[in-house]
């Protein structure tokens, strides 16, 4: 399968919340169309199958995760949680989840698009009332507004993803030194 969606974050809500890219400056929206979801929630792992979404679920997707990035930035920065965002993620986690079935060939979760994005939900819940909230930090890319867990040693990581913004900052910065440092003649 051809992957659409960067999953770098460390956590399936954090990555869902992540599909509107840039939100300070250009905005780019990973669910322009209902087929863009289903593929975020096939290349995201919590199901292995989802009935096509119809533009009114795409709807229901991005309240969710804009209630998800806003109570994320809430819980990261200490403040209280808003009550619409508090309303709508947990109506969407008292939803119905789709139930793994076991197969011949292993575990398989054929799932509805509210059933996927009730698993969403609760994956936000389980995330926003767990051991990892002090690990939550935004990347340190400008441009960039992904939150992601940060696991590292000594939690010193700075970027969502090396491959994403780390190497665009560093070379940057490598670029930067690099211009304003005198050039050396060979004698």
């Amino acid at each position: 399968m051809n992957l659409d969606h960067v999953f770098v974050c460390g956590h399936p809500a954090l990555d869902f919340a992540a599909t509107l890219r840039a939100r300070r400056t250009t905005r780019f929206e990973m669910f322009a169309a209902p087929q863009r979801l289903d593929a975020w929630f096939l290349e995201s792992g919590l199901v292995d199958s989802v009935t096509p979404a119809r533009p009114a679920d795409v709807e229901r997707a991005k309240a969710v995760r804009e209630a998800v990035y806003e109570l994320v930035t809430a819980r990261r920065l200490g403040e209280p949680f808003g009550d619409r965002a508090l309303e709508v993620l947990n109506k969407a986690a008292r939803k119905p989840s789709a139930a793994p079935q076991l197969t011949h060939t292993g575990r398989r979760t054929d799932a509805t698009p509210e059933e996927a994005l009730s698993a969403v939900a609760r994956q936000a819940v389980e995330l926003l009332s767990g051991p990892d909230v002090p690990l939550l930090k935004e990347c340190g890319n400008p441009e960039c507004t992904r939150i992601y867990v940060d696991r590292s040693r000594g939690a010193r990581r700075h970027w969502c993803g090396m491959e994403s913004c780390g190497n665009k900052i560093k070379a940057a910065a490598y670029r930067a030194r690099k211009k304003s440092t005198p050039a050396t003649t060979a004698r």
